[in-house]
């Protein structure tokens, strides 16, 4: 399985295309700017099986509605979260001057609970990793060594708590109790910035020691 990070809109959000040699692909939030999305899918002869969503913020689901129908895909989320594509108070994008409110359909798939997910050939582990948002999820591919933690961890940071539903105490037990319990040298491509590794987070990650 190989990777490709797409900052987007902004807020520069990370977008992720994962991909294997059958060329399907997962699409992990699309922030915004759908077609740098499709260019990059179209460019490697993708066939995208789902949109998968780490949490519902208005910055990490504005592309969501043109790239799902431009697929005719499902998009997966989390239980607790899944009014909030519908509803611009909840996703933020009805709490900050300047940005278009965002209504979307709601999640065709939605998890109730932690466990293996199974996506055409794609495996991965779902963790709830609540604290930024109440829904945030992580996903965690061991053959690949990598987990995609959207806003909950990044290189040498956390996600804010300070949006509706934030809490940093849940926040730091997401992370300390799930994240940072993988491999070494596993890495974390987060929602925003650079990839980075949990033992750089274990060890440097100023909010975690």
């Amino acid at each position: 399985m190989e990777w490709y990070q797409l900052p987007l809109g902004p807020m520069q959000t990370n977008a992720y295309i994962l991909y294997n040699d059958r060329k399907e692909c997962l699409i992990i939030d699309p922030g915004e700017e759908a077609h740098k999305v499709m260019q990059f899918i179209q460019q490697k002869s993708l066939k995208p099986l789902g949109i998968l969503l780490t949490h519902a913020h208005f910055d990490h689901i504005g592309a969501v509605e043109e790239v799902r129908h431009e697929y005719q895909i499902d998009v997966y989320m989390h239980i607790q979260e899944k009014s909030w594509l519908s509803k611009p108070e909840k996703n933020g994008s009805a709490l900050f001057q300047g940005i278009d409110p965002i209504v979307a359909s709601p999640a065709e798939q939605i998890w109730d609970q932690e466990g293996e997910v199974s996506i055409g050939d794609f495996r991965f582990q779902l963790y709830h990793t609540p604290g930024h948002s109440p829904g945030s999820v992580s996903f965690y591919f061991k053959e690949e060594s990598l987990v995609i933690s959207g806003d909950v961890l990044f290189n040498g940071s956390i996600g804010r708590t300070d949006l509706p539903g934030g809490q940093m105490e849940e926040l730091i037990k997401s992370i300390k109790n799930k994240l940072l319990t993988l491999e070494d040298q596993t890495y974390v491509l987060p929602g925003h910035g650079p990839v980075t590794t949990i033992s750089r987070e274990r060890n440097h990650n100023p909010f975690l020691q």
